[in-house]
Parts: C-alpha cells; sequence; structure tokens
C-alpha cells in the first residue's frame, strides 16, 4: 500500500516536471531560434516611407502577462516596420484586419475577411514585406496573432 502510494507519487512529480519542461520549451525554443532583430539604422530606412504608425500597448485588452506587444508599427504599401518587443512565441503571424479587434473570438469572427501579411520572426522588431496582392488601403488596423495556438498577441488601429 505504501509503495503503491509512493509508486503513484513518483509517477505523478515526474509526470508534471516533463509537462512543465514542455511548457517552457515552447516558451523558450522561439527565443532559441528566432533571427536577430533588424538593427536600428535599418528599421529608420524602412519606416521612412511610412503612410501610417499605428502604437502597441503592452495592455490592450485581448492581451495577458504571457501574449502582449508594444511599441510602434509603420505601414507603407511595401513594408510594415515594428519597433518594439512582442512576447516571445511560436508561429506568430501579422494580419491586416478590417477593423480593430481586442480579443480571440472578435478576430475569429473576421478572420476570413483579414490578410495575412506573414510570419514574424524576431521579437526585438521586424520588417515584413507586403505581398503585391495586399492593398493596405482597404483595412484600418494590424494584428499579430499565434497561428499554432489561436492566441491573440496584440493589435492597433492605423487609419
Amino acid at each position: 500500500m505504501i509503495l503503491a502510494r509512493r509508486a503513484a507519487l513518483l509517477g505523478a512529480s515526474h509526470l508534471a516536471a516533463l509537462g512543465a519542461g514542455f511548457v517552457g520549451g515552447i516558451y523558450v525554443l522561439p527565443i532559441l531560434t528566432a533571427p536577430p532583430a533588424p538593427k536600428s539604422g535599418e528599421l529608420d530606412t524602412a519606416q521612412a516611407g511610412a503612410r501610417y504608425q499605428a502604437g502597441l500597448q503592452r495592455n490592450h485588452p485581448g492581451s495577458d502577462a504571457l501574449h502582449w506587444g508594444e511599441g510602434d508599427i509603420y505601414l507603407s504599401p511595401r513594408q510594415i516596420v515594428h519597433r518594439g518587443r512582442l512576447a516571445p512565441g511560436p508561429d506568430y503571424r501579422l494580419y491586416l484586419t478590417p477593423e480593430l479587434v481586442a480579443n480571440k473570438a472578435a478576430f475569429a469572427a473576421i478572420k476570413p475577411r483579414s490578410v495575412q501579411v506573414g510570419e514574424v520572426k524576431s521579437f526585438n522588431g521586424f520588417i515584413l514585406g507586403v505581398p503585391q496582392d495586399v492593398d493596405i488601403e482597404a483595412y484600418t488596423s494590424v494584428l499579430i496573432w499565434c497561428e499554432a495556438f489561436s492566441q491573440f498577441i496584440t493589435a492597433a488601429r492605423y487609419r
């Protein structure tokens, strides 16, 4: 009886440690594999032709302690530039949306009317090319989304 209880406790503690390691790995792996962020001069050059600017707030209503973004987003017809920080995570994507949304459920409702611009791989600023068939004038807001876990990260209205 005592041996069985001890074995169950040992098994449970090992499973908990394995689970914690897995969750920690999901969080840390994107940090370890992220490409270097663009240098300040590259960001300056890329944002120079921006038509729009939007601010990302760390305390956005749909964000939380593990899923957030802060800084500024600059949009031109050819590039989207982020100066700031994002909480690290896997499989981030940048979308242009027809309206500002504040959470996962609201984005799910408009995702079919939104367009994915590209993958976000660095967490301390990025430069994304806008595909030729995407017109930034057809949208009003920018949103960063974790595709793998369907998780809202942050959003801002740019016009």
